[in-house]
């Protein structure tokens, strides 16, 4: 082989290292710019299920305050009702 021929080597290893490193570099970054779509809509997802626990939570706390008025106002209509039986006692 002479000088020529080495050249044609090196220049086709050259040119197979170069097209090998685009084309990793693309895949590369297409992967990166579809994993960071993923996580957008991911984070997406999970601020709309925290909208609907935060929403769930306070519907649960009215109810809940609605529960304890309820109850209170038993109370007191249950101490009426044994004050009442006492006396007739």
């Amino acid at each position: 082989m002479d000088g020529h021929d080495w050249t044609e080597v090196v220049g086709a290893f050259g040119l197979f290292a170069l097209v090998t490193t685009v084309l990793t570099t693309l895949i590369w970054q297409f992967a990166a710019t579809r994993r960071a779509k993923v996580q957008v809509v991911r984070e997406l997802e999970y601020r709309k299920i925290a909208e609907e626990a935060v929403a769930t939570q306070q519907k649960t706390e009215i109810q809940l305050r609605e529960i304890g008025e309820t109850l209170t106002a038993l109370k007191g209509r249950m101490d009426a009702l044994e004050r009442i039986l006492q006396t007739v006692e």
